[in-house]
């Protein structure tokens, strides 16, 4: 009862006894099910719930269709779907062989692609914060399809493994389908059995994977991008560098890859590898270049070529061992190492080990290489003004979106953005306006500007003292309010006190006790403190 019936469940179909053997029960391995599994997968189910009801709230509804799902050209959605469909092929082969044992491995690494990878990669996307407009509910709506899609089959496959979760699942998944409304008056336990209709994800069969959607060169390219990231990640802690920092350069070095990898790293998900290093610029470094960034290396695989060549062993690693990069290099492009001298021929796909090591020159250069030697991945760790103003910039947004969570403000509510910092110092300012486009880019024009410029109704929601770059600061997240013209009678600054910025639309009259005004839009109010800053050239880094 401490962990439920489903962890216990996968523990066991996990452990020697399906395999008829002794167990040794843990409990802490039936905890690593719920931390590894359970929780990642449920954190999944939730996300995609939250946002399917941001829609609905603004007046569209989901509808599952799987037409949208197959008609996507993002490259992660394609992935994504690649994998589900692999899990689903998978599970059937295993189960077909009574492997009950090997589908525990396979599903916990694919919950870690579904929510490591997949929702960490569109969060921003699933949440329309993608594009503008109809163009960024049009990119949400496609990645939500997508996400109930393999969250749905992975609910129906996972159904005999883990009942009660993927009940609780399909409950709510299933009232997304068409088909939810035949369920009334009995009939979502009558044939036919249909997803959404039928009552339980216990009447529905496993799902048949589609062999159209298998896609290696997606699942290839996806491999790659994450090799890169996760290198990059260790030349990071390496190097002691926040991910709020900004680094210049990623360059890779990736021994032999296939065309479609490296259309998938330098195209479609370049901006991921570069989001997910805070990265400003990626390149894979050409074949005909390698040579200035590592060095091949081989050495004798000695499991393969101890038995086969026996005494010449000794002379053939020296041999090996001593050759060149550029001899490497050959040698992996023919296929085939010739020792005249020993009377011996390699191949060297299966008889050596080929590894690729970092040579470039310069102390701002940090690089790793996979433990099979396949990949580098060289950092450029420079750290200039522009770096460490982006870097604080990024520092600020966080702070702000910190204050906007613990005033309980949804994704799309509008706020204004104030900032106080002690006598004489101008961090945070100097951090705008370097780093302007980022912040009109972030909050969607709503740039913080200093506590001077808020109009002195402003509301603030959310309030806190925090610190960017070391620089102690006060930060307001305040309501959207209108800012009145300098000199303007106090009665009108009043009025205009108490009015939406969203109500007002370009010129007005009003009458105060009796006096009649005429108040111009971009003259004598403005519809944000922003919006003031740039008419009156408040500043010369906004405009």
């Amino acid at each position: 009862s401490k962990y439920g019936a489903d962890a216990l469940r996968m523990y066991l179909i996990n452990s020697p006894v399906v395999r008829a053997e002794s167990l040794k029960f843990k409990e802490e391995g039936v905890l690593s099910v719920v931390k590894e599994v359970f929780l990642p997968w449920y954190n999944a189910f939730r996300f995609f719930v939250q946002n399917v009801e941001r829609m609905n709230v603004r007046g569209k509804p989901f509808t599952p269709s799987i037409d949208k799902v197959k008609a996507t050209t993002n490259a992660t959605d394609i992935w994504i779907s690649a994998a589900t469909q692999g899990l689903i092929k998978f599970v059937h082969q295993e189960m077909t062989a009574y492997r009950l044992y090997t589908v525990m491995p396979a599903l916990v690494q694919y919950v870690t692609q579904l929510t490591n990878w997949y929702v960490r990669l569109n969060r921003d996307r699933l949440k329309g914060l993608e594009g503008e407009g109809d163009d960024a509910d049009a990119e949400a709506e496609t990645g939500l399809q997508v996400l109930y899609d393999v969250l749905l089959d992975v609910t129906v496959l996972m159904g005999p493994f883990t009942p009660f979760i993927t009940e609780f699942f399909y409950q709510t998944l299933r009232k997304y389908q068409p088909s939810y409304s035949e369920a009334v008056d009995g009939g979502g336990s009558t044939l036919p059995v249909k997803v959404g209709k039928s009552d339980s994800v216990h009447f529905l069969r496993l799902p048949a994977y589609d062999e159209s959607r298998l896609n290696p060169d997606a699942v290839e390219a996806m491999e790659a991008l994450q090799s890169i990231v996760e290198q990059g990640r260790t030349v990071r802690e390496r190097r002691n560098i926040s991910l709020r920092t900004p680094i210049k350069g990623v360059v890779a070095v990736v021994r032999n890859p296939t065309e479609n990898v490296i259309q998938g790293i330098t195209g479609p998900l370049k901006k991921y590898i570069l989001s997910e290093l805070n990265a400003w610029s990626f390149e894979v470094v050409p074949k005909e270049k390698e040579h200035e960034w590592v060095t091949l290396s081989l050495t004798p695989n000695f499991t393969v070529l101890g038995k086969k060549l026996g005494a010449k062993m000794k002379a053939v690693q020296s041999a090996v061992k001593s050759m060149k990069h550029e001899d490497a290099v050959k040698c992996m492009a023919e296929g085939v190492l010739k020792l005249e001298e020993e009377g011996v021929v390699i191949d060297v796909s299966s008889e050596l080990i080929a590894r690729l090591s970092f040579c470039k020159e310069g102390d701002h250069w940090e690089a790793t290489e996979t433990p099979d030697g396949s990949l580098v991945v060289a950092v450029d760790c420079t750290q200039d003004e522009s770096i460490l103003s982006a870097g604080r910039a990024r520092e600020l947004m966080n702070h702000i979106q910190q204050l906007r969570k613990a005033a309980g403000l949804d994704l799309k509510d509008a706020v204004e953005v104030f900032f106080k910092e002690p006598q004489g110092i101008t961090t945070v300012e100097r951090t705008v306006a370097t780093n302007l486009d980022m912040f009109v880019t972030k909050f969607k024009g709503a740039v913080p500007l200093p506590r001077s410029c808020a109009p002195e109704w402003a509301v603030s929601l959310q309030e806190g003292d925090v610190e960017v770059g070391g620089t102690p600061v006060v930060l307001s997240v305040c309501r959207p309010s209108v800012s009145a013209k300098d000199g303007l009678a106090d009665s009108v600054k009043l009025m205009l006190g108490t009015l939406e910025p969203s109500a007002l639309n370009g010129d007005f009259t009003c009458s105060i006790d009796g006096t009649s005004y005429s108040l111009q839009e971009g003259e004598d109010y403005w519809k944000s403190a922003v919006d003031k800053a740039k008419s009156t050239k408040a500043f010369d880094w906004i405009v």
